[in-house]
């Protein structure tokens, strides 16, 4: 395996980005779970361990902006069938750099593996951990190349109360890294505000294709 995925992530998570020169960047898969494409700005990577030559012609043949060719739905739809993997969304990629510290917000791990978010969870991610607190939940685990992700989820009752952002602001506590990541869907405003409020800004765009 490779850890070229790795290295683009931590420097992209200090600041430091790829050339915005129009091109793509072809990278092999970081693990078997995980292959899709990062969109940074006017340059992709795409993280595959299919032939680059069939990649780079995928691209070439799609009938668009060649800056948005790597996640427009032509190219997104003949990666998942030529890798058998499949995709929820295209998500906003956001990052934070960790806090010192215990969170302010009354945390209670949940150590059960068959409760419905840790088991759900790791289907994505490996080490998960959840927390619950009153209102919501806090998720954190180790995705792509390792990169520890952080997800949350609040209780319809208690929304417009700043929970989202205490479980999103706990998560760079709670994380072993340096940074935390998180995605969100693009059309959830809320979430999307929830976590730059918390102090996470906007990396890339991203189609993670995963197994089953």
């Amino acid at each position: 395996m490779s850890d070229d995925m790795a290295r683009i992530l931590a420097a992209a998570a200090h600041g430091e980005f790829p050339p915005p020169d129009g091109s793509t960047t072809i990278v092999p898969q970081p693990s078997p779970r995980d292959a899709g494409v990062l969109a940074f700005t006017a340059h992709s990577v795409v993280f595959t361990d299919e032939d680059p030559a069939w990649v780079r012609k995928q691209l070439a043949a799609v009938d668009s902006d060649p800056l948005a060719a790597s996640m427009n739905p032509e190219f997104l739809i003949a990666l998942m069938r030529r890798t058998g993997l499949r995709m929820n969304t295209v998500d906003l990629l956001t990052v934070a750099p960790a806090l010192p510290g215990a969170p302010e917000l009354t945390l209670r791990e949940i150590e059960d593996p068959d409760h419905p978010r840790v088991a759900r969870a790791m289907k994505y991610r490996d080490d998960v951990r959840v927390w619950a607190a009153a209102g919501g939940v806090v998720i954190l685990g180790r995705g792509v190349a390792g990169r520890w992700e952080a997800a949350i989820e609040v209780d319809e009752r208690v929304r417009h109360r700043g929970i989202g952002r205490a479980l999103a602001l706990a998560a760079r506590h709670l994380t072993p890294g340096d940074v935390v990541w998180a995605q969100q869907s693009p059309g959830n405003a809320r979430s999307v505000r929830v976590f730059q409020a918390a102090g996470y800004r906007p990396i890339a765009s991203e189609a993670l294709l995963v197994a089953g």
